[in-house]
């Protein structure tokens, strides 16, 4: 997948021209230290631009405007220095369309308290001006992410980084386009949904395109380019028994290069970021996708399997906010249960299609057959998912909303070797049990396609559903069925009562 220019978050000072020249001079220059700190973090996965200190309704309305056509700004963070009459942030907040942080914090973390006087008073005192910034986008319901505490602290500074991955998130989902090979699978209920109303919320194109239409890039695949593959396959992967050049299967082996080679070339030159297949439609194609799909996934793509657009477009969301480093994100199925003895545990996998990003160790490329699709044997990568915390979150179409559904996890190793199991998989223990887990997911209507995800944790999914403007339920260590029904409850009315209002919502 081609890579973007490194994206920008800008940070927005505001104050106002009552202080005059000298103390304006003194605003900037600390604004701007601020802004170093937070880029010289080593957290943040951002350039942070520093722009001009605002003091008038008409900069801050055509610094937002500016924001909102500059392609490489993915939010701003907006810092009260001094005190900034709110009302002239109305114009230019009502006009934002990027992801939006109020930073609470003051350039000194200690009081000079023995010459503190009244020009310092003056000069610093954020806790003043940001409780009106506060009060104006409270009064217009701007969705907003607000951190307090001084720019020096490792968890505000971390805090911000999650905001930030969420927002790269955002921008990704914002301008993703996702190709269908085929429609979904016949007679499910939960991978339909409304594709004009996901573009129009979340920005992200679906369309279908016939499965032979990639046959047809398939079949013109070079020999070249698949010995390309397969020498990249050898060196990255165990071969099973005949898999190797020259053995029996190894035939299989290059015409799944072939489908990963076709793959790659219909969606790098359509713009797609994110794609779907369905082994009830597989047209022309000897074998079901498997190790091609997995490898896309390792590079960031999205995917869903039997036609399910939309945790195709969350994976690729999830896989654009980046997180914590050496951890994997990958397309998942809870599949069936471990009840004991020991602890109850969730056995989770899919036909193929696991990524590779969460493997603990190598994987094994092996060809085994599969009891569906009515085609050939196909090549996969198999192995157990690294250990580890991480999160399962889902995303459905409820009719008059979509709603997210996360549940905390721990990746954890079989307790015993899967050895006659020939897919790729991960084993966790669901917070706060099994029991609670299910009976909550069930309750909330989550799907059974997930994104798997070890390196975005709940605060940025948080994040994220506040920039989108979507419902987030999150089963952790204190869910009780109980309370959770409840949630669920009030956010059914809550949902139907913020159709009607003109707020823009949190």
């Amino acid at each position: 997948m081609p890579q973007a220019a490194r994206q920008q978050v800008w940070f927005l000072t505001g104050s106002q021209g009552l202080y005059g020249p000298q103390t304006q001079a003194q605003v900037a220059d600390q604004a701007q230290q601020v802004q170093r700190e937070l880029a010289g973090s080593g957290v943040i996965d951002a350039e942070i631009v520093w722009k001009p200190v605002l003091t008038d309704s008409a900069a801050i309305r055509r610094q937002m405007l500016d924001a909102n056509a500059a392609d490489d700004c993915i939010g701003v963070i907006a810092w009260m220095h001094t005190f900034s009459p709110a009302k002239m942030w109305i114009s230019g907040l009502d006009a934002l369309r990027k992801p939006m942080l109020h930073l609470h914090t003051q350039l000194n973390a200690a009081l000079p308290w023995q010459s503190i006087d009244m020009d310092f008073m003056n000069l610093n005192q954020a806790a003043h001006g940001d409780r009106e910034f506060g009060f104006v986008q409270t009064r217009l319901g701007v969705a907003r992410k607000t951190v307090a505490g001084h720019v020096s602290d490792p968890v505000l500074r971390d805090r911000v980084a999650r905001w930030v991955d969420a927002a790269r998130g955002y921008a990704r989902l914002r301008s993703l386009r996702l190709a269908r090979f085929g429609d979904n699978m016949r007679d499910v209920a939960v991978t339909e949904g409304d594709k004009v109303e996901a573009e129009l919320r979340f920005g992200v194109s679906v369309n279908t395109y016939a499965v032979n239409d990639l046959v047809a890039r398939v079949d013109a695949v070079s020999d070249q380019a698949v010995d390309a593959l397969i020498e990249e396959y050898a060196d990255s992967y165990r071969f099973a028994p005949g898999l190797e050049s020259g053995g029996d299967r190894h035939d299989s082996l290059r015409y799944a290069a072939r489908i990963e080679r076709g793959l790659r070339d219909f969606l790098d030159e359509g713009g797609f970021g994110a794609f779907t297949t369905n082994f009830e439609d597989l047209g022309g194609l000897r074998q079901l996708p498997g190790l091609a799909v997995q490898r896309l996934m390792a590079d960031g793509y999205g995917f869903g399997g039997e036609g399910d657009w939309k945790t195709s477009a969350l994976l690729a969301t999830v896989k654009a906010m980046g997180g914590l480093p050496g951890r994997g994100t990958s397309f998942m199925e809870d599949y069936t249960y471990h009840f004991g003895p020991g602890e109850p545990k969730i056995l989770g996998a899919h036909m193929l299609e696991v990524c590779p990003s969460i493997a603990d160790g190598q994987p094994s490329c092996e060809i085994h057959p599969l009891g569906i699709g009515g085609r050939e044997d196909p090549v996969r990568l198999v192995f157990d998912a690294s250990p580890g915390p991480a999160v399962v979150v889902g995303i459905a179409d409820l009719g008059d909303r979509f709603r997210l559904v996360l549940n905390e996890v721990e990746v954890v190793c079989p307790d015993e070797p899967l050895v006659s199991l020939p897919v790729a998989r991960a084993v966790w223990k669901p917070a706060p049990d099994l029991s609670t887990s299910a009976e909550s997911w069930l309750t909330a209507g989550g799907p059974h396609h997930t994104v798997l995800s070890q390196a975005v944790q709940t605060e940025t999914f948080r994040d994220f559903a506040t920039m989108l403007q979507t419902e987030l339920l999150v089963i952790d260590g204190l869910t009780s069925s109980g309370r959770f029904a409840d949630e669920i409850r009030w956010n059914q009315a809550y949902y139907r009562l913020a159709q009607g209002l003109p707020s823009r919502g949190f």
